[in-house]
């Protein structure tokens, strides 16, 4: 089942080929990872995209626990969000969002299931039988998403397939996930 916040599926390709500076998918591979280490199964996870100068300045105990990159002109460090509200979904969930000034980007984690094109025409029209055709397809595949967006509008998106679980097959792109993107730069309109 697709909706727009879903993913096609995609090929792992190597996230880097050469250095990155940029601080927004700096922070997005940090973040990433970060998760990642968490295993798989895991809740949505929401950050906010904070500039890390600022971060210092209130939290200056922080400092040796940031990565080296985040001396970087406008390094933005990720803050986790708890006691995420409830709803009934993932886009029901990002309408109770929004964010203070103070804030340059946002993050979200999410995994989810995707199947091959030609598997979605045959779904079952009931969303519980389809759900569960999704999950016994044969040729499913279990992903993560890590989206992050700016007030600026630029977007990264990183997607870990479970089949291929390391760092280095990290597949990095901007329009992976459009649905996300979207949903999550209202979240930081006013």
């Amino acid at each position: 089942m697709t909706s727009p916040t879903e993913p096609a599926p995609a090929e792992p390709t190597p996230a880097v080929s050469q250095p990155v500076t940029d601080p927004l998918t700096l922070a997005a591979l940090d973040t990433e990872r970060h998760v990642a280490k968490g295993g798989w199964d895991q809740p949505v996870r929401l950050f906010a995209l904070v500039p890390t100068a600022d971060l210092l300045a209130h939290e200056p105990q922080l400092a040796q626990g940031l990565a080296s990159h985040d001396a970087v002109a406008g390094a933005l460090s990720a803050v986790e969000q708890e006691d995420l509200p409830s709803g009934d979904g993932l886009e029901d969930l990002l309408a109770q969002i929004a964010w203070p000034d103070q804030v340059l980007g946002c993050a979200l984690a999410v995994e989810r299931i995707v199947v091959p094109p030609e598997a979605e025409r045959d779904l079952p029209s009931a969303d519980a039988a389809a759900l569960q055709a999704i999950a016994d397809h044969p040729d499913r595949a279990d992903v993560r998403l890590l989206v992050a967006v700016t007030r600026d509008g630029a977007a990264r998106c990183l997607l870990r397939q479970r089949a291929h679980d390391t760092d280095d097959r990290v597949a990095l792109g901007e329009n992976i996930a459009p649905g996300l993107v979207h949903a999550l730069r209202a979240t930081l309109t006013p």
